[in-house]
């Protein structure tokens, strides 16, 4: 007769939290303090010290990026002699296993090549780490010396060459129209009260913190930057700001990423969506590696779509509150929004259905009148 035996198993059904890189940005740039150095920053961080009491293209950027983002921003930064050798410093930044969500370069590109190498880099830390990040490149600012400055049709005509025919839909590009614009962007991108299915377009997040239409930019004729202006460079895939007439403040344009016409990713919400929900179905992924739970029996894969439902049910959490809606992420996922095809014994096929909501960007209000004769 056998002996009793007992034995108590503490199972890890893998139910912990996502690490999260969202609204964690590297600003990378040209500094005169602490060069090539990862610096880790917050709301806390005197940038006077960490990045010198002098202005610079980089401080400026984070110094906007700071104010715009408001609470709870903190940001990795990496300060160069050289703001075109961005690259090594990516490879840096990846080196000491920093995760982020987006790669800003502040230094200016100078032609389209340039922003080429971001597309292919941010394949390339794809393809290397698994990280799934967007790039923000700058675009020079109007020169607006007189007689020998630019006009606003010879600017417009200039910056534009750097976007003319290109497809780059991980990267977003924004001209210096403020000196700040692109730290502006990034912060309003970052701004505790949005998620990142939110556009910077936004009118409900404030207007931009740090400047106003009293210090718009003139060209060399002496005319100040207007809507038409934000709409030539809007129509060639720039993010600028923007304003409404007889309404306060600044605001801002479509987060435009170089995405071909008609792509799922011109504007950075949906990247940003879909950067999310990719980063977690990546992890849960992971998890299933060799695990026979998940095999093609109906009960396996009904469990293994409770545990690839899971990004999208965290992502679909809305709420509602005094009749005010506070949308999620995405749409609550349905039946059929995941499928399963096993390809051979080993291999399976995923598809993966993620449903934004609607974002109002252009509205039409039609009024008539009511002339009839008052019923009794």
């Amino acid at each position: 007769m056998a002996l009793g035996k007992v034995a108590v198993n503490a199972l890890n059904l893998k139910q912990g939290p996502f690490p999260t890189v969202e609204n964690y940005f590297l600003f990378i740039g040209e500094c005169a303090t602490n060069q090539d150095t990862l610096l880790y920053l917050n709301t806390d961080s005197d940038l006077d010290v960490e990045l010198g009491a002098v202005d610079s293209e980089l401080k400026r950027q984070v110094v906007a990026a700071k104010a715009n983002a408001g609470q709870n921003w903190a940001c990795a930064v990496i300060p160069l002699a050289d703001g075109s050798l961005w690259d090594a410093a990516v490879d840096m930044a990846m080196n000491e296993n920093v995760r982020v969500e987006a790669v800003v370069i502040t230094t200016p590109v100078t032609a389209q090549a340039d922003l080429t190498a971001m597309h292919a880099k941010a394949l390339s830390l794809m393809a290397t780490y698994g990280r799934r990040a967007f790039f923000i490149a700058a675009a020079v600012a109007i020169d607006p010396t007189p007689t020998t400055g630019q006009t606003w049709s010879t600017y417009i005509a200039a910056v534009n060459n750097l976007t003319d025919t290109l497809l780059a839909d991980t990267v977003s590009i924004v001209p210096y129209i403020y000196d700040d614009a692109v730290g502006i962007y990034a912060g309003r991108l970052c701004n505790d009260q949005t998620s990142v299915a939110d556009t910077p377009m936004r009118v409900a997040t404030g207007t931009i913190v740090g400047q106003d239409q009293s210090t718009l930019p003139k060209d060399m004729d002496g005319i100040i930057y207007n809507n038409a202006h934000a709409k030539a460079l809007n129509d060639q895939r720039f993010s600028v700001p923007a304003f409404y007439a007889d309404y306060e403040g600044v605001y801002w344009s479509d987060g435009q990423m170089l995405d071909a016409v008609g792509g799922d990713y011109t504007v950075v919400e949906n990247r940003r969506v879909v950067d999310k929900a990719a980063r977690m179905v990546r992890i849960v992924l992971i998890g299933l590696v060799g695990d026979r739970r998940f095999n093609s029996t109906p009960i396996g894969e009904a469990w293994a779509l409770s545990q690839l439902m899971r990004p999208l049910r965290e992502m679909s959490r809305s709420t509602v509150f005094e009749g005010i809606p506070f949308p999620a992420e995405l749409q609550p996922p349905k039946d059929g929004d995941i499928v399963i095809t096993w390809v051979t014994k080993n291999e399976v096929e995923i598809f993966i259905k993620a449903r934004p909501f609607d974002i109002p960007k252009d509205l039409t209000a039609n009024i008539v009148l009511d002339l009839s004769a008052p019923t009794a």
